[in-house]
């Protein structure tokens, strides 16, 4: 990209401008094709990563290869060299940190070494790449430190002390524009914008301390010294949450605006005649969280409430009772599951819990993309009749062809598995809006985020029920210990002996491809070996000796909807020993029978994957044990995660775990929002108490007199911070 530079603009420039006045039109669609950025707003909230400083070199041989990097360095040496096969020179000049070296090369540009001089120093930039065990930037960006610079610390040295410590920021860059790019476009926007309205009132600033919006934004983006720019984000972090917080407690007082249809259970009903004939009593936690579910449910505003509860913990059951109340007022509920292999499961459950009296009045039905076209004609009059008034499916749920006849509630299991607008299309299915029940045993970012964040009303399952036995989890690190990987395989045997089952779980279903089941999370810190595949380790199951009599199984999404089934009810029923999967058994797979889970290249998981893996065993009377295997190195980001999960069977512990352990993480779920991410300076991990006093500060401004209306600049704070994919997903979660 060519040197930042502009028209001077003509007219007065806002936060709303668009960058073109200020930028010019070339940099401002380079600025909107890196970044996405449109208005002067989008550039200033481009936050520098971290800050540099001239007396301080970046230390290069932590630098990563075949990554984009931004350092700063001082040159050491230049060299021009012929090239051997063809016209022309090289020029390879080496720069320093005081103790590596890193090689610059620049193809027929010998000119560049009148100012690239051994003693100058700058910010260079580019991809990191090893020639020959040397590290190395090809025709990278530099910016030099200016001449009249290095001569200032000559002058006094307090001067030298200044300019060497003087912060200098570095941005979050491309290959396209570079960080010094970005400082100078910002520069120009700083200079340009007249009207910085802060959408903090001042009122809630002054008893924080906080720098007001333009002076925050001044000293994050040029800074005098570190002071300045720790005060100016602490202040931004701030209004981002209280921004954020505005608009999702709008949100909820929005959602609760709008009428719904109350659910009340009648005497002798449904719900009635089910608990009568429960075998067992419900926990405390399962009648607590029933109770608010009936509440709400008996509330003429929709129900938006998320259960979160631990593997095993009943969520199902507690949905189930929700549904039962919904029917005995009429209506019907749809039950939205994340996989056909759980929506067939949740369906039989369903079918055996309520009992063939119950069934048959109910008559649950499954709408599925697998069905033939017999099937779902037969499923879809069900639904629209009102005939069928339990209806479980997928996706499939969501076509224009299923319509209800009195839709009062949606269930959503594992809600992280569906996007907004998925959620949104079968809401939409009712005639007033129906109520919303989340159920989810991932307590982890995104559900952290909504529930630190969000406007869903929160209940929580921590107790499980009485008889179940314990998991031991053990990790096998084959990088440490490669002689354990038979007493794995002699292990499963073991407990296929007893009568007992296996899962063996592989995050590959062939050597070629992973199958993204939403949450891997790959690391390239293990060493290059092949990752474990269903093909491979099905073949190796079956010539392994110790399991010559055992029967066997695969099963993964590219299976026929119908094969899966098959290989389920399979395992289910006890005709299969062991099966050799993908995570596609990870969600509410119910096998009482199961003791032992297998899981292979544990480290390509996540943390709430291993944890739900792990709950699929030890669900009945019998013990269950969970392998880990994994080849990560130690001290490394992926054996820590698979570590954690090991070492407790809390999931609510494990959420936390997994918040430190991710680098980074977006509160609105960029995957889900389909947007840039929407976190600038906030981290979930870190920011509870801060969010937790937005919210304070935000309820209390919406609540002052004149509202909203009171505070112009929170109003267009709020309609400039939630673009349009993420009002979306505010509006519809």
């Amino acid at each position: 990209m060519s040197s930042v530079s502009s028209p001077a603009p003509e007219h007065t420039v806002t936060l709303d401008s668009k960058l073109s006045g200020v930028l010019g039109g070339r940099t401002a669609a380079a600025f909107e094709k890196a970044f996405g950025m449109r208005t002067i707003a989008d550039l200033l909230s481009h936050y520098p990563r971290r800050y540099a400083r001239r007396g301080e070199l970046t230390a290069l041989a932590n630098l990563p290869i075949d990554e984009n990097v931004t350092i700063v360095a001082e040159v050491v040496r230049v060299q021009e060299r012929p090239m051997r096969a063809r016209r022309g020179s090289i020029l390879e000049v080496k720069i320093s940190d005081g103790e590596g070296m890193l090689t610059l090369t620049f193809f027929n540009q010998a000119w560049r070494a009148k100012e690239l001089t051994p003693g100058v120093r700058g910010i260079f930039a580019g991809k990191v790449s090893d020639y020959r065990g040397a590290l190395q930037l090809a025709h990278p960006d530099y910016e030099l430190f200016e001449p009249d610079d290095v001569d200032a610390p000559a002058r006094t040295s307090a001067a030298a002390k200044d300019w060497a410590m003087t912060p200098i920021p570095i941005y979050p860059a491309t290959g396209t524009v570079a960080s010094w790019q970005v400082q100078k476009a910002v520069e120009l926007a700083l200079d340009a914008v007249s009207d910085v309205a802060d959408p903090v009132p001042a009122e809630v600033a002054r008893e924080r301390g906080l720098l007001s919006f333009r002076e925050a934004l001044e000293r994050i983006h040029r800074p005098e010294k570190d002071a300045h720019w720790q005060r100016a984000r602490d202040a931004l972090r701030f209004q981002e949450a209280f921004v954020l917080q505005t608009a999702l407690l709008q949100q909820r007082a929005a959602s609760r605006a709008v009428a719904a249809t109350s659910r009340r259970p009648t005497p002798g009903g449904f719900l009635e005649q089910f608990d009568a004939a429960l075998p067992f009593t419900l926990t405390d936690d399962q009648a607590l969280v029933g109770d608010e579910i009936a509440r709400d449910l008996a509330d003429t505003a929709p129900m938006n409430r998320l259960v979160q509860g631990e593997v095993g913990s009943g969520k199902t059951l507690v949905a189930l009772r929700a549904m039962l109340a919904v029917a005995d007022s009429g209506g019907q509920a749809a039950l939205l599951a994340p996989t056909e292999v759980l929506a067939s499961q949740h369906l039989r459950s369903i079918v055996k819990v309520l009992g063939p009296d119950l069934a048959a009045r109910l008559m649950p039905t499954m709408l599925t993309g697998q069905l033939s076209t017999a099937e779902r004609k037969r499923a879809l009059l069900r639904t629209v009749s009102g005939q069928s008034r339990i209806v479980v499916g997928t996706h499939a749920l969501l076509g224009d062809a299923v319509t209800f006849f009195d839709l009062g509630l949606v269930v959503v299991d594992e809600q992280h598995r569906f996007g907004v607008e998925q959620r949104e299309a079968l809401r939409a299915k009712g005639g007033t809006p129906p109520h919303v029940l989340v159920l989810t045993a991932t307590p982890i970012p995104r559900t952290v985020a909504m529930t630190v964040f969000g406007d869903l009303d929160v209940s929580t399952i921590a107790q499980l029920p009485a008889g179940r036995q314990g998991i031991e989890s053990f990790v096998v690190p084959l990088a440490d210990r490669p002689g354990w990987e038979r007493r794995i395989w002699e292990r499963a045997a073991e407990e296929i002996a007893k009568g007992r089952q296996v899962f063996v779980v592989c995050p590959a279903i062939t050597g070629k491809d992973l199958e993204d089941d939403g949450e891997e999370t790959p690391d390239d810190e293990g060493p290059a070996r092949p990752i474990a595949n269903v093909e491979a380790v099905d073949a190796q199951v079956r010539a392994d000796p110790l399991f010559a009599g055992a029967r066997t199984g695969v099963l993964h999404g590219k299976l026929p909807a119908d094969v899966k089934d098959d290989v389920m009810r399979s395992f289910a029923t006890g005709d299969l020993d062991l099966i050799v999967a993908t995570t596609v058994i990870e969600v509410g797979v119910d096998v009482p029978n199961a003791s032992a889970m297998v899981i292979l290249d544990a480290d390509r998981f996540g943390v709430s994957q291993l944890h739900q893996l792990r709950g699929r065993v030890g669900r009945g009377g019998v013990p269950g044990i969970c392998l880990m295997v994994t080849s990560a190195e130690q001290e490394t980001l992926a054996r820590e995660r698979v570590e954690a999960v090991a070492a407790t069977l809390d999931g609510f512990e494990l959420a936390n775990i997994d918040l430190e352990l991710r680098r980074e993480g977006d509160v609105l779920g960029s995957r889900q929002s389909g947007g840039r991410s929407s976190l600038r300076l906030l981290r979930v991990a870190t920011d509870g108490e801060l969010i937790a006093d937005a919210r304070l500060a935000a309820h209390d401004t919406l609540e002052s007199e004149g509202g909203l209306s009171a505070h112009p600049a929170l109003a267009a704070a709020l309609a400039r911070r939630l673009d349009e994919s993420e009002r979306a997903f505010l509006e519809k979660s």
